[in-house]
C-alpha cells in the first residue's frame, strides 16, 4: 500500500515491482497477487488498461492505518487490554500525536 500512495496515481503492477527491486528481489506473481488480495479486501481499485490493470488506493494512509488498529481490537475480547498494551509501548513522539489528534477531536485547546 505504501508504495501505491507514495505514486499518488494509478498503477500498473510492473511499476510496483519496479519501486520494489532495489530493496529487495520480488516476483511480478507475487506482487499481483498481493495487489489483487488488496483489491478483493477493498483496500485497491483496479481499471483495466490495455493488457495490464491499473490499480488505486480507495482509502488513505491514514484510513487504512485506523482500519488496522479497529481490526485489532475487533480481534480481542479485551480491547481496554489492547488499548492500554498499545500506550504503553507508545513513544514520546506517538504519545504526543495521539494527545494531539484527541485535542482535534474533542476541539479542546492545548493548555
Amino acid at each position: 500500500m505504501r508504495k501505491v500512495w507514495d505514486r499518488g496515481q494509478p498503477v500498473t503492477v510492473r511499476e510496483i515491482v519496479g519501486d520494489l527491486q532495489p530493496e529487495r528481489p520480488v516476483a511480478y506473481t507475487t506482487v499481483m497477487t498481493v495487489m489483487d488480495n488488496l483489491r478483493r479486501k477493498g483496500w485497491l481499485r483496479r481499471q483495466q488498461a490495455g493488457r495490464a490493470y491499473r490499480y488505486e488506493a480507495l482509502v488513505s494512509a491514514d484510513e487504512y492505518g485506523a482500519r488496522l488498529i479497529r481490526q485489532a481490537l475487533a480481534a480481542s475480547s479485551d480491547r481496554a487490554g489492547v488499548l492500554l498494551h498499545f500506550i504503553g509501548e507508545l513513544s514520546a513522539d506517538e504519545a504526543t500525536a495521539v494527545e494531539a489528534a484527541y485535542r482535534r477531536l474533542t476541539g479542546e485547546n492545548a493548555s
